[in-house]
């Protein structure tokens, strides 16, 4: 998914002591900032054999047409053009690598190549999963919990906090990061009250079936750019009532102790990248009723309706810089309700910190009667659920 495993300490502490821009170059298609290592902020992509030859010149800002990328032993230069394979050399190499005996011989006795798993025990006495409690990777998610035959009206936002105040360009890894999980985040520190060592913390993407990992990590990617807290980057945000920076996680628990709904604010594309389900159903779990960008990806935006967040989009020409906002304010959708329609103008009602108000139009994210029902439920889930109960 990414991850290169930990860099050298020497090198960790040259970047970090310098504030380099490290860079990776790599084949996959991970290059989020962050994601091939926490240290590298630059990533970029390139095919196998120019992987190799950055890893030979040992740096990014090389001219492979003029510069060498080093000296053979006959202390002449060495130029990509010497190395580059043909494509004879290649189509040798994928076929030596793609013979179809080594997967006959790999596939052909799956059941019994791995002892350590044939040994889990399993219940197959029971038609459901049985959850164990001090299980760290699969957990019983509160999707359902108390779940009303019929869904609740529309409830309008009042005075809703921001959580958070991104740029342009959030991607889904920004969101829910799949790499790994930093030592002092909030996922950290409930593995290690579980039993779980640093060593084992494994990443987010190998626990996304324990929802109390997954939530704790939404925001946390160590690149996140939040513009309450700035120009401190990761997953901090201020708990606004008394002006205390703390992770992200911590200021939502506070908020939902508070009973206080909460909004994101953001730029163009928000939710770009990969289509990762954990990037809406942790802002969901976070306690989060309602996003408002420029503009979003399009499977996100989805999904955020999927889980039940509204996604709202600012009037054209419009963003938070241009209307003053700074994310401090109070925000209210007082005609949020039972009629609302794919692509309504809604009202914004703002108030700063020093007590004036105001009114914003922005636009109801949702953009078809189905997408409208979904939000109605609270979500696909429970909108699918509904449809099974009303035909048992």
């Amino acid at each position: 998914i990414g991850n290169s495993g930990p860099l050298d300490e020497p090198v960790v502490d040259a970047i970090n002591a310098g504030d380099l821009v490290a860079a990776a170059v790599l084949s996959g298609n991970r290059n989020f900032e962050g994601r091939v290592s926490p240290h590298t902020r630059a990533n970029y992509l390139a095919s196998p054999p120019l992987v190799v030859a950055y890893a030979l010149a040992g740096r990014v800002d090389i001219d492979f047409e003029r510069e060498p990328i080093g000296t053979g032993s006959d202390g002449q230069p060495v130029y990509l053009r010497d190395i580059w394979p043909s494509g004879a050399e290649v189509a040798e190499a994928m076929a030596a690598a793609s013979d179809p005996a080594l997967y006959r011989q790999e596939y052909g006795n799956v059941a019994q190549s791995n002892p350590e798993w044939n040994a889990i025990a399993a219940d197959t006495q029971s038609a459901v999963y049985s959850w164990r409690e001090d299980s760290t990777y699969i957990q019983h998610p509160p999707y359902f919990e108390n779940f009303p035959p019929q869904p609740a009206p529309i409830a309008p936002l009042k005075q809703a906090r921001a959580l958070l105040m991104l740029g342009d360009f959030v991607t889904t890894d920004h969101i829910s990061p799949a790499g790994n999980i930093a030592a002092d985040s909030p996922a950290a520190r409930y593995l290690m009250e579980h039993g779980v060592q640093k060593a084992d913390f494994n990443s987010y993407g190998s626990r996304r079936g324990n929802d109390r990992v997954m939530t704790r990590g939404t925001f946390a990617n160590i690149r996140l750019k939040n513009a309450l807290v700035a120009p401190k980057e990761g997953g901090w945000t201020r708990y606004l009532p008394t002006d205390e920076q703390m992770s992200v996680y911590d200021a939502a628990m506070r908020y939902k102790q508070d009973g206080t709904p909460l909004i994101v604010l953001a730029g163009k594309l928000y939710g770009a990248g990969s289509s990762r389900d954990w990037a809406a159903k942790g802002t969901f779990l976070l306690g989060v009723r309602a996003v408002l960008a420029e503009s979003f990806e399009r499977i996100h935006r989805s999904n955020l309706i999927g889980m039940g967040v509204l996604p709202l989009r600012f009037k054209e020409g419009d963003n938070a810089q241009s209307l003053g906002l700074t994310g401090e304010e109070t925000f209210s959708l007082p005609d949020l309700g039972d009629g609302l329609k794919p692509r309504q103008e809604l009202t914004l009602h703002v108030t700063a910190a020093d007590g004036s108000e105001r009114d914003i139009s922005v636009v109801a994210g949702i953009d078809t009667p189905i997408e409208v029902e979904y939000y109605r439920h609270g979500g696909i889930l429970n909108y699918v659920l509904r449809q099974f109960m009303a035909a048992a």
